[in-house]
């Protein structure tokens, strides 16, 4: 799990609480956070607002005017997460620039797709369709930060890994995102059925998305089909994917004639 926010002292008196919830202090000046890598090679900066440490007291017979704080500073933490977010939006996916697709979907749409897929599939036993969904939509979350690593990138799994988390938790201190964490480990580890399932709309969405490219800019694009064959680990994945392939053969068979 990444470090939790800031919080304050357990040995802080009430006096010095009421003061710091009475007078906060101002935000800081943004600090820039340099990328640990970026796939294009290129260091970028992000700039990533410092937060007022988020105070939760409790009232108490010492300090009874103690109030909790007003929801501004959740709104301005919540405003500035999505902003992060951002470049999830913008971000081309790599492995369809590399092959020289033409204005390709972002992050963003490959995700969107896949929670579309988890919410579609319908009820499968000791399934959790809504935890598919929320698993969907964080999974590529911390490439927000640096960016699509792909295999040609020539990154080890476990540095990607490391990487990512880092970004992540970076992401998550902004918010203080336990929720997202949990859910991006989970799918990282394929440590549930759920993780499982998405890991299978993961390859699924690729090579769907292979499918149409194909179909749009008359290309061949064997590298997708091969690098997932074999490795769909449910019965709707390998289904799926099934369909996906039986309408591929078809259309290239189409071409020979």
């Amino acid at each position: 799990m990444a470090a939790a926010a800031a919080n304050p002292s357990s040995s802080c008196s009430p006096q010095t609480l009421h003061r710091s919830l009475t007078n906060p202090q101002p935000f800081h000046r943004p600090r820039l956070l340099k990328l640990p890598f970026s796939p294009s090679h290129d260091r970028k900066l992000l700039s990533v607002r410092c937060q007022i440490p988020k105070f939760q007291p409790k009232r108490s017979a010492l300090n009874s005017d103690v109030t909790e704080p007003t929801s501004s500073s959740s709104s301005s933490s919540s405003i500035d997460f999505l902003t992060l977010c951002h470049s999830l939006k913008t971000t081309k996916r790599k492995g369809w620039l590399n092959h020289g697709i033409k204005g390709p979907e972002s992050i963003a749409d490959h995700m969107y797709r896949m929670a579309l897929m988890a919410l579609i599939v319908g009820d499968l036993p000791g399934i959790n369709r809504e935890r598919c969904i929320k698993i969907a939509i964080v999974h590529d979350i911390a490439e927000a930060i640096v960016g699509d690593i792909t295999p040609s990138d020539g990154v080890p799994k476990v540095e990607k890994s490391r990487l990512e988390q880092a970004a992540l938790n970076e992401m998550c201190n902004v918010l203080g995102a336990e929720e997202i964490q949990e859910l991006w480990r989970e799918y990282e580890d394929n440590a549930s059925l759920e993780a499982n399932l998405v890991k299978d709309f993961d390859k699924v969405e690729m090579i769907l998305q292979a499918l149409e490219y194909e179909t749009e800019h008359d290309k061949v694009l064997d590298e997708f089909f091969l690098s997932t064959a074999g490795k769909f680990q449910t019965e709707v994945g390998k289904s799926w994917a099934a369909e996906i392939i039986a309408r591929r053969n078809s259309r290239l068979a189409k071409k020979l004639n």
